[in-house]
């Protein structure tokens, strides 16, 4: 049986409308921005001859502060504990919480200094602190007094 050419019509029009209300419901997004969400960053902390591994969060500044490796920083004991240093530049801040409540092993950001802190000890939450990832062992090494030289890049 041949259908007629009025029906055919109908049927080719209701399929692209059905075709364009699917790709309408989820908007595109670009090869760059699916890669990026997906992407795991990795990155190493090294002093002295120990390496640390550590897994950055999936933030705004973990990832600006990222984009900034390799960095070489001097770190510095602050209350205790944690090593704190000093990055070349702010990260960017968009979406952080206003603050943070670190366990040792924790990489952060203290915002209003623009400081690293690596967290050796757990602390109190502190406003404007910011979590930017963990390190996965040898958090101990963190413990030895005085200042340190850390090499901090990614691990790809």
């Amino acid at each position: 049986m041949v259908m007629p050419a009025r029906r055919r019509l109908q049927l080719m029009v209701l399929s692209i409308a059905l075709l364009a209300a699917t790709l309408s419901v989820a908007p595109a997004q670009s090869p760059a921005t699916s890669e990026q969400s997906t992407r795991t960053m990795k990155i190493r902390l090294i002093i002295k001859d120990k390496v640390l591994p550590a897994t950055l969060d999936d933030n705004a500044s973990a990832r600006d502060f990222y984009a900034m490796l390799p960095l070489r920083l001097t770190l510095e004991d602050y209350a205790a504990t944690e090593k704190i240093a000093y990055l070349p530049r702010k990260l960017s801040s968009t979406g952080a919480p206003e603050g943070f409540a670190p366990s040792a092993g924790d990489i952060t950001w203290y915002a209003p200094w623009g400081n690293l802190a690596l967290f050796h000890k757990g602390f109190r939450y502190s406003s404007g602190l910011v979590s930017l990832g963990r390190i996965e062992s040898g958090v101990d090494v963190l413990r030895s007094p005085g200042k340190q030289p850390v090499l901090i890049e990614r691990a790809e």
